[in-house]
């Protein structure tokens, strides 16, 4: 027995494989995503909580300037805290490989608009935000390139899913001056409900590699609809619940 026990603590404990990627990285390979549809449901407090909002996602691949090119667009309708319902659409297209971001364009019924550009590190851009009457120019240039904050469970998939992976990555986003570092930690397979259906996924958490602060835990698939579940903690100390099933393309 004691024998034993020593011959554990002499041995080395493995150190979690750990991979750093960038924009453009070789790891990093977006044709794992391919064209699809997808609803995704957001409820909060808890899974079967009120539902705050409710969104498609479709991808479509495609050409432009001789790059492969995905192109997401995304409708939704949300509840504001008011009450208010507010409808809004997001069209963004990446690299279909490195999910290098190219465009980010988003309008919603309460007259907030937005459309930016990335062209190599240079960000251009206007916003108007609800209420106001007159667009606000934004040109900006980043000190590097990071993967679309709002889009962030894409880089595990990209990368390849295998227990106990580390991926150090920089995240970015349209109203950020700079990436920010970010780390996503593969947890292993686990069984999942996803709108009374067990799904199996791999877990991943995200965190902030400044404050090592938890902002998402993801449960992905290798098909679609890839993101199958996520749960994000809100500043308010509550949960946000996200379920995301497959749907046919045009799905309003």
């Amino acid at each position: 027995m004691l024998s034993t026990l020593l011959l554990a603590i002499a041995l080395p404990v493995a150190a979690p494989e750990t991979l750093h990627v960038e924009v453009g990285s070789p790891s990093v390979d977006g044709r794992v995503y391919q064209p699809h549809a997808a609803r995704v449901t957001v409820r909060v407090g808890a899974p079967d909580g009120p539902q705050r909002a409710v969104w498609t996602n479709e991808l479509t691949l495609g050409d432009s300037l001789g790059r492969q090119v995905m192109r997401w667009v995304t409708r939704g309708t949300q509840q504001t805290p008011a009450g208010e319902t507010v409808t809004w659409e997001l069209h963004q297209t990446y690299d279909a490989i490195t999910l290098q971001p190219y465009s980010i364009v988003r309008r919603s019924s309460n007259g907030g608009r937005s459309s930016f550009s990335i062209t190599g590190k240079q960000v251009r851009g206007v916003i108007r935000a609800p209420g106001e009457t007159t667009d606000r120019i934004v040109e900006y240039e980043l000190d590097r390139l990071g993967f679309v904050a709002s889009a962030s469970d894409l880089v595990p998939l990209a990368v390849g899913m295998r227990e106990g992976l580390v991926i150090s990555a920089p995240i970015w986003g349209p109203q950020m001056r700079s990436a920010e570092q970010r780390v996503f930690t593969v947890r292993g397979e686990v069984e999942i409900d996803v709108e009374g259906t067990m799904v199996k996924a791999w877990k991943v958490d995200e965190h902030r590699l400044s404050d090592r602060a938890l902002l998402a835990t993801w449960y992905l698939t290798a098909a679609s609809p890839y993101m199958v579940y996520g749960e994000v903690p809100l500043p308010n100390g509550q949960m946000q619940y996200m379920s995301e099933v497959a749907v046919p393309h045009g799905t309003p």
